[in-house]
């Protein structure tokens, strides 16, 4: 019996090879990769290596060396296919039924993958033509270093419709092979095949080995291709079509750089495009990779946790800061919950409005981008925030809406361990949100009080003022409500000193010029040197703890949202004894307890109204 290859590499990308083993003798890590006293002869002095990235075990005392299969057939005694049938087990596979279309299938993806080999080299020595310098001055003016674009093989397709095509017949390589690998389609005239990627810059994508797969191809700005019939805009990315060697729904871009970086201690980043991968791994975020152009699966998914060496695999997803990013990490938790496992989780980074990570770094430099990742929310918080993000909750109907909305999300999870502790987390922000006490300053946009969407937990950012960044925020997209909020904003306590240099430069402009809109504020920051700080404050990552610091918040309610938020964080620490008692009782049932408390906030309110 015959096994496909690609069979066998999918096993291979399943299982770690340290857990394999690691199941039958004792493992430990030593750096990047694992050592462990050899199962095959005996030694006391450890000299048997395990590297997961590379898939393959040695021992430097007696040379046995092998995969994850010969480890087993080794190990267990057992034949090939008794092997494999243990592994696919584990792995979650059933074995596929060989037949003789299954071998020639076989010999055919050996054929293509040299191939795809020779189209790559080809487009890279097409980059560097005399020709073609204009668009290796554009990459240049992108930033990118040459160094950069041999890590990444990127390359240049030529707009004539046979220049490939010939190229590789002349390698000896026919139509059906060059169609089955998406690189030629047929006529739909009857005439002969043609290129299928043309004037285009051109993106090897390579599986977990190295072994290039496919290709991604961005069109050329507008002033360096000839104008269209009709006005024709092409597409600005195009991708191979699945084939035998390319699944999308499988392949990560930049995965097999990513992998060795994240062995070496880099964090593992999801970007969106071809541009953002290499731009980050240019700006020493080696850990970027990419979806081939729809949302994560869940092999993606389990990719990326293979991806971690670490015990905790949590890698950032990162996302446009605008309504379309927020669906696509909305459809990224969908498909991630189900998946988590002790350890196995995701963090969600969210960019300013109008920046990917290719154009952050080039306009921010490393801190700016740095920043974003830093406030990264966990996955706990991003789905409290997603059903209460901007939404009021001063009726018993809205708050058990909310609760029982966040509890069918967490019924999704599968691991029952993991699901106890998101439901006692949960109920942990019910209480902290829907018990607590809240005191609001006098003023004038004082009328009915409000409950904040949400209570906040402060992620890891920067000098850990998220509380104040919010503040900030909302008086620099709503500077209207600088009047009503005058004497708590300059009273602010900010521990990050660019961030009180931002606030400090903002009082100034508006107590000169009271009126401004927010774009003339922004543009008189920014003249006085503030664009970073702006930068990493005004975006969705701070903006996801409290909706009414964003642009898009209702004005009339602003103001009095921020003095309601303020009121909280100055009243925060004198309320913690009596919100752990509303807790204590909350969760013991203990109704005369919960009358008391309710009793006390009475009397402390008339205490007020008097």
């Amino acid at each position: 019996m015959t096994i496909p290859p690609r069979f066998l590499d999918e096993i291979r990308s399943r299982l770690s090879l340290s857990d394999v083993i690691g199941k039958r003798v004792r493992v430990t890590r030593a750096g990047r990769e694992f050592k462990a006293c050899c199962p095959f002869h005996k030694e006391k002095t450890p000299s048997f290596t395990i590297n997961d990235d590379k898939q393959f075990y040695h021992c430097f005392g007696c040379g046995a060396h092998g995969d994850v299969i010969g480890f087993v057939m080794q190990h267990d005694n057992r034949s090939f296919i008794e092997a494999i049938e243990m592994l696919a087990a584990e792995a979650g596979l059933q074995v596929p039924e060989q037949t003789p279309q299954d071998i020639e299938k076989a010999k055919k993806q050996k054929n293509l993958y040299s191939l795809m080999e020779e189209a790559t080299s080809w487009m890279e020595e097409q980059l560097y033509v005399p020709g073609n310098k204009e668009i290796l001055a554009y990459l240049d003016g992108r930033g990118l270093k040459r160094e950069t674009l041999a890590s990444f093989r990127v390359g240049y397709a030529p707009a004539d419709r046979q220049a490939l095509r010939s190229y590789l017949k002349e390698q000896d390589y026919d139509d059906k092979d060059m169609i089955d690998a998406g690189l030629l389609k047929p006529s739909d005239r009857g005439g002969d095949p043609y290129v299928f990627f043309r004037d285009r810059i051109m993106f090897p994508v390579s599986d977990r080995r190295g072994r290039v797969v496919a290709f991604g191809g961005r069109a050329l700005p507008d002033h360096m291709r000839p104008q269209e019939k009709d006005g024709y805009t092409p597409a600005k990315y195009i991708n191979s079509p699945d084939t035998v060697l390319f699944d999308k729904g499988r392949m990560l871009y930049g995965e097999s750089l990513a992998r060795q970086a994240a062995m070496d201690g880099h964090s593992v980043i999801v970007t969106e495009g071809y541009m953002d991968v290499i731009a980050c791994h240019q700006g020493g975020f080696k850990g970027a990779v990419a979806g081939m152009g729809t949302a994560l699966t869940e092999q993606q998914i389990l990719s990326l946790w293979k991806m971690v060496p670490d015990e905790e695999k949590t890698p950032t997803l990162c996302f446009d800061g605008d309504n379309a990013g927020r669906r696509a990490a909305e459809r990224a938790c969908e498909r991630i919950m189900p998946m988590l496992a002790p350890n196995q989780s995701a963090r969600f980074a969210f960019l300013p409005d109008g920046e990917d990570p290719d154009s952050l770094l080039r306009s921010g430099g490393k801190d700016a981008f740095k920043n974003i990742l830093s406030g990264a929310l966990p996955l706990l918080d991003f789905i409290w925030a997603k059903h209460t993000g901007g939404r009021r909750f001063e009726t018993p109907e809205a708050r058990a809406g909310v609760i029982k909305a966040l509890q069918n999300e967490i019924k999704e999870i599968a691991d029952r361990d993991v699901q106890v502790h998101y439901q006692r987390l949960i109920q942990d922000k019910i209480s902290e949100t829907f018990f607590a006490r809240r005191s609001y300053k006098n003023s004038k946009y004082q009328g009915k009080p409000a409950i904040p969407a949400m209570k906040l937990r402060s992620p890891a950012m920067r000098g850990g003022d998220i509380y104040a960044r919010i503040l900030v925020a909302c008086v620099l997209n709503h500077p209207h409500i600088y009047d009503g909020v005058e004497e708590s904003f300059g009273g602010l306590e900010i521990r990050d000193e660019s961030l009180a240099r931002l606030r400090q430069a903002a009082i100034e402009v508006l107590e000169e010029s009271p009126d401004l809109d927010r774009g003339a504020l922004h543009t008189h920051l920014k003249e006085k040197g503030f664009k970073r700080e702006m930068g990493d404050i005004l975006s969705e990552s701070v903006y996801v703890h409290a909706a009414f610091s964003g642009p898009r918040a209702d004005p009339d309610e602003v103001g009095r949202k921020w003095l309601a938020f303020w009121g909280d964080i100055q009243g925060k620490a004198s309320e913690n004894e009596e919100q752990g008692n509303w807790k204590k009782a909350f969760y013991a049932s203990n109704e005369a307890e919960e009358e008391k408390l309710r009793n006390m906030v009475r009397v402390r309110a008339s205490e007020k109204g008097s």
